[in-house]
């Protein structure tokens, strides 16, 4: 059976993804995204699984810096819906939590029902590692959020369904592996190309090597700036453009884009989901 990498622990959003859009593969779970790159770089996993964006918290730290050096090439990316689940062992009753534990992401994004029932909050690493701890220690005055997934593997009784604050709640993934030449995406598929990108040291170079894109009429959808290695005078870019690499526009941009950096890679190109052109949620 194939398998896929994620980061966390069994039942987390990310296990929850890979069994939604990749039923046939095993899910692999692994303790840092470092792992999950590393498993697919061994051959243990064909897949990767990695969240880079949420609708609410933003981009995922870490995750865009570990991208160029993974070794790995993106070939798609899939929108998840975020629903967290208030969990308890088994018989326990509402009234009777006094704590909830869980990642401090997910508590900040389920304040409004945790203010409601007046509990103390306590963090955790993981949302799915809240949800095994509390299996393992099973405390009446204590609970977990995590999602609906990490209850039925650590058998727990679901206390509130679907607390988190905003119904948009929504995590990007990209779905990676270590071909470093996959096959193109399909004629005909519109098409996401993602690459890195580090500006000369020249006076506007930033704004001279975006120009090309707007010249030829190639629309980015995603400009973040990374920090590398710790040295604050270098600043590398991680960048989103519709399009293939081989389309006239793009090819043109690019070349642009080469002359005012001193270094230039592309980290893949992939099927654009059809969720970004979904109406908003909520």
């Amino acid at each position: 059976m194939s398998r896929i990498a994620f980061q966390g622990e069994p039942g987390a959003n990310s296990d929850e993804a890979c069994r939604s859009y990749f039923p046939d593969y095993e899910p692999v779970p692994n303790a840092s995204f470092e792992d999950a790159f590393e498993a697919v770089k061994r051959g243990d996993c064909e897949l990767a699984m990695i969240p880079v964006e949420n609708s609410i918290a933003g981009r995922v730290a870490d995750v865009h810096h570990l991208l160029p050096s993974s070794g790995l090439r993106i070939i798609g990316e899939r929108f998840k819906p975020i629903r967290f689940q208030l969990m308890a062992n088994r018989g326990v009753k509402l009234e009777d939590v006094r704590t909830v534990c869980s990642m401090p992401i997910a508590l900040g994004q389920c304040r409004k029902v945790l203010r409601l029932l007046g509990v103390r909050t306590e963090p955790a690493g993981d949302t799915a590692g809240a949800a095994k701890a509390l299996a393992a220690n099973p405390d009446p005055t204590r609970a977990a959020i995590a999602p609906a997934l990490a209850a039925k593997l650590y058998d727990l009784d679901i206390l509130l369904a679907d607390i988190e604050d905003e119904a948009h709640n929504t995590t990007r993934f990209l779905v990676m592996c270590a071909d470093p030449s996959p096959p193109p995406p399909a004629e005909g598929v519109a098409c996401v190309t993602s690459f890195v990108f580090r500006v000369r040291n020249i006076p506007a170079a930033l704004y001279k090597a975006l120009g090309g894109f707007a010249t030829n009429g190639v629309n980015m959808s995603k400009l973040e700036s990374y920090m590398e290695n710790g040295v604050f005078s270098a600043t590398f870019f991680y960048a989103e453009v519709d399009g293939r690499p081989d389309d006239p526009g793009l090819t043109l941009a690019f070349e642009e884009l080469s002359f005012f950096s001193d270094h230039f890679e592309i980290l893949g190109v992939f099927p654009a989901d059809p969720f970004r052109d979904a109406p908003p949620v909520g």
